[in-house]
């Protein structure tokens, strides 16, 4: 009896944290980014930043999109504010304003690297974290893509 009070338990637990995430409201958040995204399990919101306008090739080979050019943001509530993660994919010459409106504004840059070798352009990969009210993020997010020719 003990095992299904416990089981019993344990399924409400985990119900109630599946229902508290499908009640979380990111249509807001969405419009502020200029771009939607969708809640993946466990109740984060992401949001997908694939750079379609960009051309890129490795050794000649014509690289797509959604393979080596696909930037992310990630939203994650924790308790009444939100948690951002990202990865943006910029050309060189992006990087300086990108970087400058994120620093400005309270967005940590916690990496800068690439991922492709004799890549042209060559193309960078700059990692994000940010604390604080998910919308106000994600317009500071909006304002500093705008230094870029990312596709919002």
């Amino acid at each position: 009896m003990r095992k299904i009070l416990i089981a019993a338990a344990a399924w409400l637990v985990v119900g109630y944290s599946f229902l508290a995430h499908a009640d979380e409201d990111w249509s807001k958040v969405g419009a502020a980014l200029g771009r939607p995204g969708a809640v993946a399990p466990g109740g984060v919101y992401r949001v997908g930043l694939p750079r379609s306008d960009l051309h890129v090739s490795v050794d000649g080979i014509v690289l797509k999109p959604t393979l080596a050019l696909g930037g992310w943001l990630a939203f994650k509530t924790m308790g009444n504010e939100a948690m951002v993660m990202g990865d943006l994919v910029l050309t060189e010459d992006e990087v300086n304003p990108v970087m400058s409106r994120l620093e400005e504004s309270g967005i940590e840059i916690t990496a800068l690297h690439n991922h492709l070798l004799r890549a042209k352009p060559n193309t960078m990969y700059m990692h994000v974290f940010g604390q604080g009210d998910p919308v106000k993020l994600a317009a500071t997010l909006h304002d500093a893509l705008a230094a870029s020719h990312t596709p919002l």
